[in-house]
């Protein structure tokens, strides 16, 4: 696997793609919970790996289930060893995911970046990349400041993102940073 070059040197490899949310069932399946954006994609990338790098998974998509699916894992075999894995969130080779389009973005590459406003102060970094189901929204947190900011990640409020150059321009709305 190459190395990203540039500012993409300090980006993950891989992206997490997944999490098991517990056994389903008493033979060794698991209920996995994708964030794909289409999810039933994270049955096609081939093996996906725990974080540390240190396992890796062969999987098996099987029947729609309650904010996942069912699905079987290579070498998970008893309900003992899937309910083991609960919590484990999954990561796949970058070189696997598709190419996004410019005005879409994976969720690791957002993290991290400065974000700053129109006029180029600066309004922190991005701590995570949340979803409560209406719109995506970047978790902003700046040194000195208590507690963190969630700024809608729309057109309007975040015009620019920047890779290449590990920034973010923002225009939040008024009263939103006070």
């Amino acid at each position: 696997m190459t190395r990203p070059s540039g500012s993409q040197r300090n980006k993950p490899d891989r992206v997490c793609v997944g999490a098991v949310a517990g056994a389903y069932g008493v033979r060794g399946e698991v209920r996995l919970k994708s964030f794909c954006a289409d999810p039933e994609a994270i049955g096609s990338y081939g093996p996906l790996w725990s974080e540390d790098g240190a396992r890796s998974f062969e999987v098996t998509l099987g029947a729609p289930v309650a904010q996942g699916f069912a699905a079987r894992l290579g070498g998970v075999t008893t309900r003992e060893q899937a309910d083991a894995l609960r919590g484990i969130r999954l990561f796949v080779d970058r070189d696997r995911l598709p190419s996004l389009p410019d005005d879409e973005f994976y969720h690791a590459d957002l993290i991290g970046l400065e974000v700053f406003d129109t006029g180029g102060a600066s309004l922190g970094r991005v701590k995570a990349v949340l979803n409560h189901g209406a719109s995506d929204l970047l978790e902003v947190v700046s040194p000195g400041q208590k507690g963190a900011v969630l700024l809608p990640f729309t057109r309007v409020i975040v015009p620019t993102v920047d890779l290449a150059a590990g920034r973010i321009v923002a225009d939040p709305p008024e009263g939103l940073l006070e």
